[in-house]
């Protein structure tokens, strides 16, 4: 996990503002499914939401585990949105390692 100091969250949120949620949490809570589609989304997008229609009062110790098996980072939970944040595996292919690092 990357650890984040105030403004690097605030531009990931600024980032992360005009992007949909692809993730959903339903009824199932957080299977295995849910897990593997952050991860496959975090390696492509780096960046994401994950919107919580169930398991609202969980949402904050789901979305811990949920960066702990995927090695994200919480950027922030806003209402029922987490936003996570993983940099990419290639640095050719990170979008924000520059901007965040001149935050640092």
């Amino acid at each position: 996990m990357t650890n984040l100091n105030s403004k690097q969250r605030k531009l990931l949120e600024k980032h992360a503002h005009a992007l949909e949620p692809v993730v959903i949490v339903g009824g199932n809570g957080v299977t295995e499914g849910v897990t593997q589609k952050v991860a496959d989304s975090l390696a492509h997008h780096e960046l994401l939401k994950i919107k919580f229609n169930e398991f609202k009062e969980e949402k904050q110790t789901l979305t811990q585990e949920l960066c702990a098996s995927c090695d994200a980072t919480l950027v922030r939970i806003i209402g029922n949105v987490a936003i996570l944040y993983k940099p990419a595996e290639k640095a050719a292919e990170r979008a924000f390692e520059k901007a965040l690092f001149k935050l640092a």
